[in-house]
């Protein structure tokens, strides 16, 4: 009895799918938790608590959210690199995740490479990038920051959530776009970097906008600039650093999740599904609407696109101005 070379490998593919397909039938059958690799209190994590508890709800299992900050991101990404890929150990992450890894790998360090050691899940939300100045600072806008950065005799400090970070790539373009002097403070997360920008020991600084809009509305701190390419609903008198022309530091601020490379797509499907049901909830959106973010829940394949786009931008950015982790 024969057979033919086509039937050979439809069996065998049936074979190495059955495993796959049981596990995704069997998953999950504990506890998922979310790395944040930032400490607790930022809107990274916040928006990871409102994924989790939406997610326990349909899910039929705890999702948990696990903070591990520091190294500007990278700690908490390459515990999720090292990971088993089998969906119990997910990566929620924003802009930063780039920007941080183009400049360690620029320093020729990498800690871990987006393509090969993640795989891109889901877009969980949409989340404005904003620019912000202690009030002491007599400016309205980052075109008076510069103006005002150069008059002074000694260089203001920014801050950051870190060396290699988003708000340290935008400090770096603007010195060297501005051609002033300032001094990098880095943080270990959003939320100490604010209260240090408020407290006026550092004079420039930024974050995704929920962090901090309610602190502008009360005019605790200053919104110079918006580094999306639309103004904020939340704020919208807050040009854009386009409108104010810093074309190069326009960017799109998001938070999305990750995966360990390897793992199975059901398993791939199945969170997909459940992040997308979240972002779709009305009571979900409203909760998110609050604090100035717009979930998205998207599929992975336009995820993975998008990230790859803005990590090809970051990258050049980082390499312009030599952006190297501290």
């Amino acid at each position: 009895m024969t057979i033919d070379r086509r039937t050979l490998l439809l069996s065998a593919s049936g074979v190495l799918a059955a495993p796959a397909l049981a596990v995704a039938q069997d998953f999950p059958n504990r506890p998922i938790r979310i790395v944040v690799p930032f400490p607790a209190g930022g809107t990274t994590d916040l928006l990871a608590r409102l994924f989790a508890q939406r997610m326990t709800e349909t899910m039929g299992q705890s999702v948990v959210v696990e903070n591990r900050g520091g190294g500007g991101g990278s700690i908490g990404a390459d515990v999720v690199a090292k990971a088993a890929p089998d969906g119990y150990t997910l990566l929620f992450h924003n802009i930063t995740f780039p920007t941080t890894t183009a400049a360690m790998t620029l320093a020729g360090r990498p800690p871990h490479d987006i393509d090969r050691d993640f795989a891109p899940l889901s877009l969980g939300a949409n989340v404005p990038l904003i620019i912000l100045a202690n009030p002491a600072v007599p400016v309205t806008d980052l075109k008076g920051f510069v103006e005002w950065a150069k008059a002074q005799s000694s260089p203001p400090f920014y801050g950051s959530t870190g060396p290699g970070s988003f708000m340290n790539l935008v400090g770096e373009v603007l010195i060297r776009e501005g051609g002033i002097r300032m001094e990098h403070v880095p943080f270990r997360g959003a939320a100490p970097l604010v209260q240090e920008l408020i407290a006026g020991r550092v004079q420039l600084g930024g974050d995704q906008i929920s962090t901090c809009f309610g602190h502008v509305r009360s005019g605790a701190l200053k919104g110079l600039a918006n580094v999306a390419s639309r103004r904020a609903g939340v704020l919208p008198d807050v040009p854009t650093v386009r409108e104010q022309g810093f074309p190069a530091l326009e960017l799109e601020g998001w938070n999305g999740f990750f995966a360990p490379a390897r793992t199975p797509a059901p398993v791939m499907a199945r969170l997909q599904r459940e992040i997308a049901a979240a972002a779709r909830n009305p009571d979900f959106i409203k909760r998110c609407e609050d604090v100035g973010a717009e979930p998205v829940g998207s599929d992975s394949e336009s995820f993975g696109v998008m990230v790859r786009a803005q990590y090809a931008k970051i990258r050049d950015l980082v390499a312009a101005v030599q952006l190297r982790p501290e």
